[in-house]
C-alpha cells in the first residue's frame, strides 16, 4: 500500500490488530474503502509477524456468494502476495472449476482457498477433510448481509461450526455493508462472545441520487412505457461517461433495455452488453474483463453485478425503475466511484411518473440511514439432514459431539433433543415412511455409534446434489450449428411454437426443435418474445413503503421543496381533487365503477406480495358479506379487486373488513395452504434428499420434481403429519409467501389509521397502473397498448366524484 502511495484506514488498522490478536469479528465499511485489503491483509501481517504459528497447507478460507466475485479476488490478492514476496498460491473452487485443477486441489490445497457455500460443504464431504483444514486459522464470508436471510447463510452457519470443531482456534471474520440489524448478524456469523468485535468503519461514501425527468408528468400513469420515452435521455448519459453499468430489477427487462438502446442509437452495437444470470458464463466472464478493461461503454444488468465487483472504470450507475429497497439501491450506486472518496453518482429512471416518489423517499431514507433489517432463517431442517449426510460422507460423526456443534448454531439453538433424533432417524431409516426403501438409508449407524455413508451410489449423488438453491428446470438454448448461449426456463420454452421467436443474451432466435431438455436456435430478425423468468419480480421493502408513504402525503403541500415532489405536483392535484392524497395517519380506498365493472381499491404501500395476500383476504372478507365474486390485481403501491356485479360496502363494512382481529385464521381460510404448501415443499424435498434433481448429467424435469415431491407430501400428510419437513413447508409459506409479521404489522398500522374511503367514477392517478397490470395479464402488447389509449380517452373527460354509493 505505502508502494502505491496510500495509507491504510483506521478501520484496516484496527481489523489488522484484532486478527492478529486473536478476534473473529465483522467489519462493516462503505464501498471501495478496501474492506477485502483489511481482513486479506490481516493473515499476511500476522503471518509475517509470527510465522511459526502457521503450519504447511490451506491457511484461509474466503466464501464468496458469486463465482465471478470469487475469480475478481483471487486475481487481486495473488498480486499482492507476489508483491509482497510470499511464495503462496490463491486459487477459487467452484461449479465452474475445471475438474483437473479440483483434483490437484484434493492432493495440495492451495494457502488460501475462494469457495462458494455449496463448495464448502462438498469439501466437507471429501474423506481427506481432516487434512484439508489441518492448518487453517482463517474462514472469512463476503457479503455475510446478502447470505445472512437465506439457506445458503445456513449452510455457511453449519460449515462454520463444524469448522470450529475441528479447529478449535479458529477466527471467523465476516465482510457486510451496512443493515438495520447488524449486532444479530454478528451473533449469527459468531455466535460466541468471547474474543468477538465489531469493527465499523467511520468513513462514509458520498452519494449522488439524480432523477431522470420526463418532459411532462402523465396524470395517469402506467408501469412500463415511460422508458421507451426516457431512452433518448439515458443515450447522452452513457455517452458522457467513461462506463455505465445500467441496472433493471428483472432479466427479461435487461433484454428489453438492451434492445431499446441498440435501437435508439445503433452505434451502440459491439459498445455495450447485457449481463445476467441466464447467459452463459463464458461470455458473462468476457463481459466483466472487458468492462474492468474500460472496453465496454455500457452494460445492462440485473443483480449478477449487484455485488463488490470492482469495476474501477464504471463512474455511473443508472437504475431503472423502482430498486424496491434501500439497501439494493446503495449497493448499485456503490459500483460506480469505487475508489475511496470518490462520489458514487447513481441516475433513476422511473418506469412511470409515480415512481418519482421513490428518489424522494430513498434520499430521506439513506440520510436517516433507515437500511433494512435481513432476518436469519431458523430451523431450516432440510438444510441441516443435507449437511449431517455430508459429514457422514466425509468421515463419519457420532451423534452426541454432532449435536453440540448443530446447537451452537443460530439456526437450531431452539431445536428439541426429540427434534435432533427425529433428525437422525431421517439419515438412517427414511422416517417413518421410508423404512422400507433402502434409497433413504443414506446413513448406517456402526455399533461403535459412529455414523458413515457406506452406498457409492449414494454417496455419488448426494455429491450431485449438494446445495439449497433449487431452480425451476432449465432448458439449455443452443445454436443448431453448434454454440452455447444461455438458459431459459423450461415454462417459457415449452409454450413456444416450432419457429418462434424469442430474446436471449439480446439476440432474436427462432426455436427449431427441444429434444432433452436443451432447445436448437438458429439466429432470426424481427419482433420477438421477451422471456419471463419465475420469480422474477422484487418486493417493495417494508421500510420503503413507509418511507413512500410520507413522501406521498408530503408531496400535497405546493411548496415542498423536493424536486421531485414539485415535478408530481399536477399528478398530486389530480388525485387530490377527484379522491384523496392519504396522510401519514390515514388508509385510502377507492371505489370506482365503469363500463367494464366495479372497481375496489386500497392503498397499504406493502409491496406486491404483502398486497397479493392482503386482496385475497379483503376478497374473502366481503364473501361472507354477500355472495361475490372477484377478480385481483396488484402493484407495490396497492391493489384492487374487480367484480361484474356491485360492491355495496358501506364505511361501517369497509372498516369490518379491514380489522386486525382474526387475521391469520381469515388468510387460511382466503388462500389454498396446503397447496402452497406442496409447492414449497418441493424445494424442501430436494434439498433433504426425498427427490434427487440431479442425476448423472440430467435434471429432473419440473413436472417430475412436482410429481415425485407432491406424492410425498400427501403420504406424509396422512401417515406423517407431524414429519419435519413438512411442518417447515407450512412454516415457510406463513413466513416467506404470506409475509405474517408484515401483514400483521400492516393491519396493526391500518387499523390505528383514520380510513378514508372516496368514491370516483374514472380512474385516479394512483389506481390506474394497477387497473393496467391486471390488463396486462391477458392481453398482447399490442392490445394492451390501443386499451390504455382507450381508457386515456374516457379519463380525458373531467373527472367528477360520484354523489351517493355504488
Amino acid at each position: 500500500m505505502q508502494s502505491q502511495g496510500r495509507r491504510p484506514f483506521d478501520f484496516q488498522r484496527q481489523t489488522w490488530q484484532k486478527m492478529g490478536a486473536g478476534y473473529s469479528g465483522m467489519l462493516v465499511a462503505p464501498t471501495g474503502f478496501g474492506k477485502t485489503y483489511a481482513v486479506f491483509l490481516g493473515l499476511i501481517i500476522d503471518f509475517l509477524n509470527h510465522p511459526d504459528k502457521y503450519g504447511k497447507g490451506l491457511k484461509m478460507i474466503w466464501i464468496s456468494p458469486l463465482r465471478s466475485l470469487a475469480k475478481d479476488l483471487a486475481r487481486a490478492m495473488q498480486e499482492a502476495i507476489d508483491q509482497i514476496g510470499l511464495d503462496w498460491e490463491v486459487e477459487t473452487r467452484n461449479g465452474d472449476t475445471d475438474p483437473k485443477i479440483k483434483q490437484r486441489q484434493t492432493k495440495r490445497l492451495p494457502e488460501i482457498l475462494l469457495l462458494t457455500p455449496e463448495s464448502l460443504h462438498l469439501l466437507l464431504a471429501q474423506k481427506e477433510r481432516a487434512k484439508f483444514f489441518k492448518s487453517l486459522s482463517f474462514v472469512v464470508v463476503d457479503e455475510w448481509h446478502e447470505l445472512l436471510s437465506s439457506k445458503r447463510g445456513v449452510l455457511i452457519e453449519l460449515g462454520l461450526r463444524y469448522l470450529e470443531f475441528m479447529q478449535p482456534k479458529l477466527q471467523v471474520w465476516g465482510i457486510t455493508a451496512t443493515i438495520g440489524n447488524l449486532s444479530q448478524a454478528l451473533e449469527v456469523l459468531i455466535p460466541n462472545p468471547e474474543k468477538r468485535v465489531q469493527v465499523v468503519a467511520k468513513e462514509k461514501k458520498k452519494l449522488d441520487i439524480v432523477a431522470v425527468f420526463p418532459k411532462e408528468v402523465e396524470l395517469l400513469p402506467w408501469a412500463g412505457h415511460l422508458g421507451s420515452k426516457l431512452v433518448e435521455q439515458v443515450v447522452p448519459l452513457i455517452l458522457k461517461s467513461k462506463s455505465t453499468l445500467i441496472f433493471t430489477n428483472t432479466r427479461s427487462q435487461s433484454e428489453y433495455w438492451y434492445q431499446l438502446l441498440l435501437e435508439a442509437y445503433p452505434d451502440f452495437a459491439g459498445q455495450i452488453a447485457l449481463h445476467h444470470g441466464s447467459i452463459d458464463a463464458h461470455i458473462r466472464t468476457w463481459i466483466e474483463e472487458a468492462l474492468s478493461e474500460g472496453r465496454l461503454k455500457a452494460v445492462v444488468a440485473t443483480s449478477s453485478l449487484d455485488l463488490g465487483v470492482d469495476f474501477k472504470p464504471v463512474d455511473t450507475v443508472i437504475q431503472i425503475g423502482s430498486s424496491k429497497g434501500v439497501a439494493r439501491f446503495m449497493q448499485r450506486a456503490g459500483r460506480s466511484g469505487h475508489s475511496p472518496y470518490e462520489t458514487s453518482t447513481i441516475y433513476f429512471v422511473p418506469t412511470h411518473s409515480l415512481e418519482l416518489i421513490e428518489v424522494s423517499a430513498l434520499k430521506e431514507a439513506i440520510k436517516s440511514q433507515t437500511i433494512e433489517n435481513r432476518e436469519p432463517m431458523v430451523l431450516c431442517y432440510d438444510v441441516l439432514v443435507q449437511f449431517l449426510v455430508s459429514i457422514a460422507l466425509g468421515g463419519a460423526f457420532y451423534a452426541d459431539q454432532m449435536y453440540q456443534v448443530v446447537k451452537r448454531s443460530f439456526c437450531f439453538q431452539w431445536m428439541s433433543e426429540a427434534e435432533w433424533a427425529w433428525c437422525m432417524s431421517f439419515i438412517t431409516q427414511g422416517g417413518a415412511i421410508g423404512q422400507n426403501y433402502p434409497e433413504f438409508h443414506k446413513v448406517v449407524r456402526k455399533e461403535d455409534g459412529l455414523h458413515v455413508v457406506e452406498n457409492r451410489r449414494i454417496a455419488m449423488l448426494h455429491r450431485m446434489n449438494v446445495g439449497v438453491i433449487v431452480s425451476d428446470a432449465m432448458v439449455k438454448v443452443k445454436f443448431i450449428s453448434g454454440g452455447y448461449i444461455g438458459m431459459v426456463e423450461e415454462y417459457f420454452i415449452t409454450k413456444l411454437k416450432d419457429n418462434g421467436k424469442f430474446i436471449l443474451a439480446g439476440r432474436v432466435l427462432e426455436l427449431v426443435r427441444i429434444k432433452e431438455m436443451t432447445a436448437y436456435v438458429r439466429a432470426s430478425k424481427g419482433k420477438a418474445m421477451t422471456p419471463s423468468w419465475l420469480g422474477g419480480r422484487l418486493p417493495l421493502s417494508s421500510n420503503l413503503g413507509q418511507f413512500l408513504r410520507q413522501k406521498l402525503a408530503d408531496s400535497t403541500h405546493p411548496g415542498a421543496r423536493e424536486k421531485e415532489l414539485k415535478f408530481l405536483y399536477p399528478l398530486v392535484s389530480a388525485q387530490t381533487e377527484h379522491s384523496h392524497i392519504p396522510q401519514a395517519n390515514e388508509f385510502l380506498v377507492e371505489s370506482i365503477s365503469t363500463k367494464e365493472g366495479y372497481h375496489l381499491f386500497m392503498y397499504p404501500f406493502e409491496g406486491r406480495l404483502v398486497h397479493e395476500v392482503m386482496s385475497g383476504l379483503i376478497a374473502y372478507r366481503i364473501s361472507q358479506l354477500f355472495p361475490i365474486s372477484f377478480s385481483m390485481a396488484m402493484n407495490d403501491y396497492g391493489f384492487e379487486l374487480f367484480s361484474d356485479t356491485p360492491i355495496p360496502l358501506d364505511d361501517a363494512q369497509i372498516r369490518h373488513i379491514l380489522r386486525k382481529e382474526k387475521l391469520m385464521e381469515d388468510v387460511i381460510a382466503s388462500v389454498n395452504a396446503t397447496e402452497m404448501a406442496k409447492r414449497k415443499f418441493r424445494d424442501i424435498a430436494v434439498i433433504s434428499g426425498y427427490v434427487i434433481q440431479n442425476m448423472y448429467g440430467k435434471q429432473l424435469n419440473n413436472r417430475s420434481l412436482q410429481a415425485s415431491s407432491g406424492i410425498i407430501f400427501q403420504v406424509l400428510e396422512e401417515h406423517e403429519p407431524q414429519n419435519l419437513l413438512l411442518r417447515q413447508a407450512y412454516t415457510e409459506v406463513f413466513n416467506q409467501q404470506l409475509e405474517e409479521v408484515r401483514l400483521k404489522e400492516a393491519f396493526n398500522r391500518i387499523n390505528q389509521a383514520t380510513i378514508i374511503y372516496k368514491h370516483a367514477t374514472k380512474f385516479t392517478p394512483l389506481s390506474f397502473p394497477i387497473k393496467v397490470d391486471s390488463l396486462r395479464q391477458t392481453l398482447s402488447s399490442e392490445d394492451l397498448n390501443s386499451r390504455i389509449e382507450r381508457m386515456k380517452a374516457q379519463n380525458s373527460r373531467p373527472l367528477q366524484k360520484r354523489k351517493g354509493k355504488p
